[in-house]
C-alpha cells in the first residue's frame, strides 16, 4: 500500500478519491497485521485513481512502525486529527498541541467531580514518548512508555493529548462526565478499551483528515472513511460515506451509513470489492 493517488480513473469506476481508514479495530486485525484480502482491494482502489488515507489515534511514534512495515509511503493523520505525516519520507508536517495550562484545570474539574484519576500523556514530535502514572493500565504489546514518577514531568514538555482512566467509571461514563464538565476547555473523545482522551479544544480526526485531503487535492464529498470507535464520529460527519465495523461502538453505528464485517473478516475489504464491481 502506497497510500498515493494512483492513476486517473476512468468514467463509473471506482466513485471515491479517497479511502480514509482507522487502524486499531478497523484496517488492523485483532494480531495487528493487515490481511492479504484487504491489502489487495485497498491496492485495486488505488489503481483505480483513489488515494489510501491511515487516520488513527494514535500519534506518530507509535504508528510509523506499522506504516513502514506495510509499505505504506503516503500521507497519515496521526494522535487524533493533530498531526499530519509523511510516512514515506518520514516527516511530521503538521502538529497540533495541547494547551497545558487548560488541560491542567480540564483535570482539576473532572476530579472534583468523580474523583482522582489515572494518568497518561503522549509527547509531541516524531519521537515523542509516552508517559504512564501509577496505576493507569496500558494495553498489552509493543509499544513504549515510560513510567512517570513524578507528576510534575507530566507538564514538562510539549504534549499532543492526556489519556485519563478512572478506578470504577465505565470508560464511557468517564468520557460523559468529562465532557460535561471540562468540554469548554478541552477536546475529550473515546477511541478504545480504556482509552478516554483529552486533546486541543476542536481538535478531531475531521480536522486532520481536511488537512490532509487538501494536500492531496481530494474533496470531503468524494471520501469513504471506516472506523470502528466514537473518535471516528467526526471523520464520519466529514466524509461523504462513513462505514462502520460490525463491532463497532453503537455510538458510530448510529451515524454509521453502512455497517460491514468486522477487522477480522476483511470488513474493508467486503466494501471495496463492492464498490470496485
Amino acid at each position: 500500500m502506497t497510500g498515493t493517488t494512483g492513476p486517473a480513473a476512468s468514467a463509473g469506476a471506482f466513485p471515491y478519491e479517497l479511502v480514509a481508514t482507522d487502524l486499531d479495530g478497523t484496517l488492523l486485525r485483532s494480531d495487528g497485521t493487515v490481511s492479504a484480502r484487504t491489502r489487495e482491494a485497498l491496492a485495486a482502489a488505488t489503481a483505480a485513481g483513489a488515494a489510501h488515507i491511515v487516520v488513527t489515534g494514535r500519534a506518530v511514534p507509535w504508528t510509523r512502525h506499522i506504516l513502514d512495515d506495510l509499505g505504506y509511503e503516503g500521507l497519515a493523520v496521526c494522535g487524533q486529527g493533530g498531526q499530519v505525516y509523511h510516512a514515506g519520507e518520514h516527516r511530521l508536517l503538521t502538529s497540533v498541541t495541547l494547551d497545558r495550562q487548560l488541560a491542567g484545570l480540564a483535570l482539576a474539574k473532572i476530579e472534583a467531580e468523580v474523583g482522582p484519576l489515572l494518568l497518561a500523556a503522549s509527547r509531541d514530535g516524531l519521537d515523542g514518548e509516552v508517559l504512564v502514572g501509577p496505576g493507569y493500565r496500558t494495553q498489552d504489546g509493543p509499544l513504549p512508555v515510560v513510567p512517570l514518577k513524578d507528576a510534575a514531568d507530566l507538564w514538562s514538555a510539549p504534549l499532543n493529548k492526556v489519556y485519563v482512566q478512572h478506578p470504577t467509571l465505565s470508560d464511557d461514563a468517564l468520557a460523559t462526565v468529562a465532557t460535561q464538565v471540562a468540554g469548554g476547555l478541552v477536546g475529550v473523545t473515546m477511541a478504545g478499551a480504556g482509552i478516554v482522551e483529552l486533546l486541543p479544544l476542536g481538535l478531531s480526526k475531521a480536522t486532520g483528515l481536511s488537512l490532509a485531503a487538501r494536500r492531496l487535492g481530494a474533496r470531503a464529498a468524494d471520501t469513504i472513511a471506516f472506523g470502528d470507535m466514537p473518535n471516528d464520529i467526526p471523520m464520519f460527519a466529514w466524509a461523504a460515506r462513513g462505514v462502520a465495523m460490525a463491532d463497532a461502538h453503537e455510538e458510530l453505528k448510529a451515524v454509521a451509513d453502512e455497517v460491514t464485517s468486522s477487522n477480522d473478516e476483511d470488513g474493508i475489504a467486503v466494501v471495496l470489492e463492492r464498490l470496485l464491481g
